[in-house]
């Protein structure tokens, strides 16, 4: 499928590519913080200060602080700092359900539209990442885990449901990486990706969209844990 990447002029400088690289690192490390309790509600979130603490410039994060308020992790009013937000349990459990729904979508037509090539290709990655299990690399499998969903939404080879489920994605990002922080979660991920892929290979659309639905309902617990408790996240 023909994603829109080709919009992207060619005309364009590196370095308004090396300034995006720089928001998306900036958001993945703000949230970061935030999310695993070492910044708290109702801390302010300087530019310049954020500006210097990183070695970047007020731009990016000027620009990361407005996607993490899009994420509901940090709210500004006008003419004052960005703070950190109280997380609001009901808007992350209904970013959730619609995470759930999509990736059950999306699992169920892989299931009957991906190509052999593709199929191999999840299959192949599923494999190889039990080797970051066995060494505990949590970094490096949270890096695959969105390969792998990212593959399982191109297999859904519809456009429109995959910028639906990469938006909402996006959104819940600080909270799904957490998660590879809980004791014994990396084995559970891969035994849940497991499910999926022998679905996938087998054609089994029903069967592939249930076990992605509730693939998504481990981490919305695991996210939970995360709203009520961050500093346990900090500590591990």
């Amino acid at each position: 499928m023909q994603m829109r990447r080709s919009d992207v002029k060619q005309g364009r400088s590196r370095d308004i590519i090396r300034a995006g690289t720089t928001v998306e690192q900036m958001v993945r490390a703000i949230s970061g913080l935030i999310v695993t309790g070492s910044l708290r509600p109702g801390d302010k979130l300087d530019e310049g200060s954020l500006a210097g603490r990183f070695e970047v410039s007020r731009t990016p994060v000027r620009e990361a602080l407005r996607q993490l308020g899009a994420m509901g992790l940090v709210k500004r009013e006008p003419n004052r700092s960005a703070v950190v937000s109280t997380v609001d349990e009901n808007h992350l459990n209904s970013m959730f359900e619609a995470m759930a729904e999509l990736e059950g979508i999306c699992a169920r037509l892989a299931a009957l539209r991906m190509t052999v090539d593709e199929r191999r290709s999840i299959e192949a990655g599923h494999r190889a990442s039990h080797r970051l299990i066995r060494d505990g690399a949590e970094d490096e499998y949270a890096a695959h885990n969105t390969r792998f969903h990212t593959a399982l939404y191109l297999g859904a080879h519809n456009e429109h449901i995959y910028d639906l489920v990469t938006q909402t994605r996006a959104r819940l990002a600080p909270f799904r990486r957490a998660q590879f922080h809980l004791p014994g979660r990396l084995v559970r991920s891969f035994e849940e990706h497991e499910a999926i892929v022998t679905a996938i290979l087998r054609a089994d659309a029903a069967t592939a969209g249930n076990a992605a639905y509730a693939h998504v309902a481990t981490v919305r617990t695991a996210a939970a844990s995360v709203v009520a408790n961050p500093q346990v996240f900090a500590d591990l």
